[in-house]
């Protein structure tokens, strides 16, 4: 179920990543995408029905794949959806689809309902989709251990840790991180396959004043 917003054309988007988004689609997409967007969303403000959820499908075709993103992020913000909404839109939709449910959650969930959502596109190989998975509704929700197990998944799969947000605040200091980032290096070496670059920069965060408590804890 989905709640109404106060007015007929929906709330502002007024978080910076939102209002990024409209901003850039006011400026790129051609007319009739424009006059689209802005009649789905006030369909998704005026909450009647289901119709606006197939305009969530729809953004692909009518934005073209560049600008789906942040069109359907836009929809289900106009139209309040809830976590049973997001959940039935991610386990219906494509995957692009369900990368904009992932990138909807800090804007719509205050709390940890959708973790389950993060949790399962964590277990897929989906390099797009794990790096939505990771963004700042994770930081603020997903457990130490699931955080830094998926921080590994990026790694081995070739997601740029720089999608992972929140990642200096969370991995700095972070023993168990640097304990498991530091044996996968060693298997990788041992088995002489290539360590990604990316894996000693996390690890040099992971290690920081890590030294000053354990002088002889930190691996070279």
């Amino acid at each position: 179920m989905t709640h109404s917003p106060a007015t007929g054309t929906g709330p502002d988007p007024t978080p910076d990543a939102l209002r990024d988004h409209r901003d850039r689609l006011d400026t790129h997409l051609h007319p009739a995408a424009r006059a689209w967007l802005r009649q789905a969303l006030d369909e998704a403000a005026a909450n009647s029905g289901s119709a606006w959820e197939l305009r969530v499908a729809e953004a692909g075709r009518r934005c073209g794949s560049r600008h789906a993103d942040a069109a359907r992020v836009l929809i289900l913000y106009a139209a309040c959806a809830d976590p049973a909404t997001l959940a039935r839109l991610y386990h219906q939709g494509s995957a692009a689809e369900r990368r904009a449910v992932l990138c909807a959650l800090p804007h719509l969930v205050p709390g940890p309902d959708g973790v389950p959502l993060v949790e399962d596109a964590l277990r897929t190989n989906d390099t797009r989709l794990l790096a939505a998975a990771l963004g700042p509704y994770a930081a603020r929700h997903l457990d130490a251990h699931s955080w830094r197990h998926a921080v590994l998944k990026c790694l081995f799969t070739g997601v740029p840790v720089d999608a992972v947000a929140g990642l200096a605040a969370r991995g700095r200091g972070d023993a168990e991180l640097a304990r498991m980032l530091a044996d996968y290096a060693a298997e990788r070496t041992a088995a002489d396959r290539p360590v990604p670059a990316d894996l000693y920069r996390v690890l040099d965060l992971a290690a920081e004043d890590l030294e000053a408590d354990h002088p002889h804890g930190k691996e070279s």
